[in-house]
C-alpha cells in the first residue's frame, strides 16, 4: 500500500493558510483580453458605449470589480477583481455569452454582420495580477497610443525604399 506523502493535520494546515490567504487579499486580480469574431474593427460609437454598459452591469450582478477597462475597435482589455468563489473561465463564458445575447438584442444589424450570434471570438489572454498592478493600469490606459503607433510602423513598412521622396 501507498502512504501519503503529507499527513492529514498538515494538509488541514495548509488548506487553511490557503483560505486565510484568500480572504486577507479579498479577491483575485485577471488582466483579460479578447477579440470579436475574426478579429473585427466594431467596437466604435454605439456598440462601444452599449459594449461598456453591458459590461459595467454583468459584472455587477456577479459581484466582480472592473478597476480598468479600455474598449479597443477590435479587442477588449479588462482589469478585474473576481471573488475567489468564481473561476475566471466561468466568469468569461459568462460575461462573453450574456454580452453578445444582449448586444444582438440590443442591436439587430449586427446579425448580418455575425451571422449565428457569435459576436466574440474563441478563447481569451488571462493573466493574474499581483505587484504590478500599476504597470498594468497604465498599459491599459495607453492602449490606444501603443496601437496608433504600432499602425503608424505599419504602414512605414509598405513605403517603397528606393522610391524617390521628391529629392
Amino acid at each position: 500500500m501507498f502512504k501519503p506523502i503529507v499527513k492529514r493535520k498538515e494538509l488541514r494546515l495548509w488548506r487553511k493558510k490557503l483560505t486565510v490567504y484568500h480572504i486577507q487579499n479579498g479577491c483575485c486580480k485577471y488582466h483579460i483580453v479578447f477579440t470579436p469574431k475574426y478579429r473585427r474593427k466594431i467596437i466604435y460609437n454605439q456598440y462601444r458605449s452599449s459594449l461598456g454598459e453591458i459590461f459595467r452591469r454583468l459584472c455587477q450582478y456577479k459581484g466582480v470589480e472592473i478597476i480598468e477597462g479600455h474598449l479597443m475597435p477590435d479587442h477588449v482589455h479588462m482589469l478585474v477583481s473576481i471573488p475567489p468563489r468564481m473561476s475566471i473561465a466561468s466568469f468569461m463564458g459568462y460575461l462573453k455569452g450574456k454580452s453578445a445575447l444582449m448586444m444582438f438584442d440590443k442591436h439587430a444589424n449586427l446579425k448580418y454582420k455575425f451571422g449565428n450570434r457569435h459576436f466574440w471570438a474563441e478563447g481569451y489572454y488571462v493573466s493574474t495580477v499581483g505587484l504590478n498592478e500599476a504597470t498594468i493600469k497604465k498599459y491599459i490606459q495607453e492602449q490606444e497610443k501603443h496601437d496608433i503607433a504600432l499602425d503608424k510602423l505599419s504602414v512605414k513598412e509598405y513605403e517603397n525604399p528606393f522610391r524617390d521622396n521628391g529629392k
